[in-house]
């Protein structure tokens, strides 16, 4: 979803919803890991002598298993460059798109989203921590907990006290859709 505010009813709802999350995340990232394995073998004949593939393989050993801690000042990318990351030869620009039609790019890509992936399940998992500590520190069960993502990853919360509870509690809206022509 990228950017959202959303509203739960309990500290617990929204640690489940974390705890859901970071398992997506986590399955996601270990999938673009099997990926990056089977393309780096299929790669090596061909370039392993090339230094992209060369600092691929070291790179690829290093990733965290499934969300794991990285190992801090070893970015999980193949290319160069300091804060904004400097791409490599391999991309061209166009249309204000980035395009690259060599293993190299795709490999980059691959360690690119990985570490994204890395990052929010980093994101989620200390926001899930923050949210413990206030469910130890016994905040109220009368509190609503209305909170802005960005990136997917929480990052402010608002308390705000639940209004009238027998309203909230007893009320529920359910109907029925039907869309004409859409089953023929």
């Amino acid at each position: 979803m990228g950017t959202e505010i959303r509203t739960f009813y309990s500290l617990k709802e929204m640690n489940d919803n974390l705890v859901e999350q970071v398992g997506q995340y986590k399955a996601l990232a270990e999938d673009y890991s099997q990926w990056l394995g089977s393309f780096l073998r299929s790669c090596e004949d061909n370039h392993k002598d090339e230094d992209w593939f060369q600092k691929s393989v070291g790179l690829q050993k290093k990733l965290p298993a499934q969300g794991k801690k990285m190992e801090t000042g070893q970015p999980a990318r193949s290319g160069k460059g300091k804060g904004k990351r400097a791409e490599s030869s391999c991309w061209i620009q166009s249309a204000g798109i980035l395009i690259c039609s060599s293993e190299q790019g795709e490999a980059e890509i691959l360690f690119e989203a990985i570490e994204s992936i890395n990052e929010k399940i980093r994101g989620l998992e200390k926001f899930r921590a923050a949210i413990q500590q206030l469910e130890r520190s016994g905040l109220g069960k009368n509190v609503n907990y209305i909170v802005y993502f960005k990136d997917d990853v929480p990052q402010k919360i608002v308390l705000c006290a639940k209004r009238d509870m027998q309203v909230t509690d007893n009320f529920r809206f359910s109907a029925d859709i039907t869309v004409p022509g859409v089953y023929q």
